[in-house]
């Protein structure tokens, strides 16, 4: 009733020159017929029937206007590029604003598909840059594998963060496709473990952080490569943000798997933000290399798994990330 109120306010907007010239008119008759002396009766009746049909005109106009309105704001509610069947136009600017509109869409379908097409040129060239670079990473792998010194060992840990950051930047490209090739199914979750470990052993050795693991024996309906990404992210930042003490693996009921460390630990008021993207936090802005990308990653490939995950720190007395790998099964059922 108050969206007819409104419709009916805004008819009468459009209307009231209408009303002023009709007025005008029927004046000017007025004052014709008393100069001349004339019977008013001769005026008033025909003025009079006048309104009346003017009256049914102007209740016809008003519905025509009514559902006009109703199927614009239908169309409003729309995305601009699918509108289409727009009500009949009733005069010639009418046509030229629906030719415009018309026309702006045929440009914006251009543009959208030029984007399209260049977005994924771009996403092409850096898919194909990241697997390219595996092999000289690889070689200069094999090279240093063959030299044992503390230069070569410090090489190979920076080799290892490189191929890191490569990966980062696949799972990146390859988040927000349509073909994201998980695999769910049930995995020991000591294997996947085990694999992130043995990447991160040298790293482990070199700052002298002790590893505190037990084969936790569980198994986990998850995607063993995306889980593996997410695993190798929250050691990398254990490993980065601890200098001395250690970094513990364990399980919580139902199947929470907690990775802890005893590392600088986490501000309060940057907890809850810790996986925004691109947020780095005071963490992050003393070390100028964060980019605030690992930890979105993780949590979106978690919620993409069905995971969830979780974060529980302390300034100075380290942190927890928590995943929840009990979900996925619900999710899978």
């Amino acid at each position: 009733m108050m969206e007819e109120k409104i419709n009916f306010v805004k008819w009468l907007g459009q209307k009231k020159g209408l009303f002023l010239k009709e007025g005008l008119f029927a004046v000017i008759f007025f004052v014709t017929f008393a100069l001349y002396h004339l019977p008013l009766a001769a005026i008033f009746y025909p003025v009079l029937l006048c309104f009346v049909t003017g009256m049914l005109f102007l209740v016809w106009d008003y519905r025509k206007f009514a559902v006009r309105h109703e199927r614009l704001q239908q169309l409003s509610a729309m995305p601009f590029d699918v509108m289409m069947d727009f009500p009949e136009s009733v005069s010639v600017l009418e046509t030229d604003y629906q030719q415009i509109i018309v026309q702006l869409q045929e440009g914006q379908r251009r543009m959208k598909d030029e984007m399209s097409f260049q977005y994924q040129d771009m996403m092409d060239y850096y898919t194909v840059w990241a697997h390219q670079i595996k092999t000289p990473i690889a070689a200069m792998r094999l090279t240093l594998q063959n030299t044992d010194s503390f230069f070569s060992r410090k090489l190979s840990v920076e080799l290892a963060r490189v191929e890191q950051y490569v990966d980062m930047v696949l799972c990146y490209l390859r988040l927000d496709t349509d073909t994201r090739d998980y695999v769910i199914a049930v995995y020991e979750l000591d294997d996947i473990l085990r694999q992130a470990l043995r990447k991160f052993a040298g790293q482990f050795i070199g700052k002298k952080i002790h590893l505190d693991y037990q084969p936790l024996n569980a198994q986990v309906m998850t995607d063993e490569k995306w889980l593996l990404f997410v695993i190798e992210q929250i050691l990398s930042n254990a490993l980065k943000y601890t200098q001395q003490g250690c970094v513990s693996i364990y399980l919580e009921s139902p199947k929470i798997l907690c990775i802890r460390d005893t590392g600088m630990g986490i501000a309060p008021e940057d907890l809850p933000r810790i996986f925004e993207k691109g947020y780095t936090g005071y963490n992050g802005r003393t070390d100028k290399k964060a980019s605030g990308l690992g930890l979105y990653l993780c949590a979106r490939i978690c919620h993409n798994l069905g995971h969830g995950i979780s974060a529980e720190s302390e300034p100075d007395k380290g942190t927890v990330i928590k995943l929840n790998l009990n979900t996925a099964e619900r999710m899978f059922e």
